[in-house]
């Protein structure tokens, strides 16, 4: 998912734009993780970008999406971009110390 979503709607009030994106975003990492994994791989992880534009984009982790759109709707900023992409991923195991 390559998106830049607009926080300026006349018809919806912007707290429930900003709750409908939520959602959206949620909806396709669901879709995402449903997707048969492919030989050898432990989990689907997920490549995120976000930023006011693409060019300005920032790299984060996924548990960090909702956070950055609250914090777009704070700056009051009238568009974001964000970048989700999926991509095989391999459990580690945690050194020991």
């Amino acid at each position: 998912m390559k998106k830049t979503f607009n926080l300026t709607d006349q018809k919806m009030p912007l707290p429930r734009l900003i709750d409908s994106i939520k959602h959206e975003v949620k909806k396709y990492i669901k879709r995402e993780r449903k997707k048969p994994l492919p030989e050898g791989v432990d989990f689907w992880d997920f490549d995120c970008r976000f930023g006011a534009d693409e060019a300005a984009s920032d790299v984060i982790h996924v548990s960090a999406i909702n956070k950055n759109i609250s914090q777009a709707e704070l700056e009051q900023l009238e568009s974001f971009y964000l970048e989700i992409l999926a991509k095989p991923g391999q459990r580690t195991k945690k050194p020991i110390e």
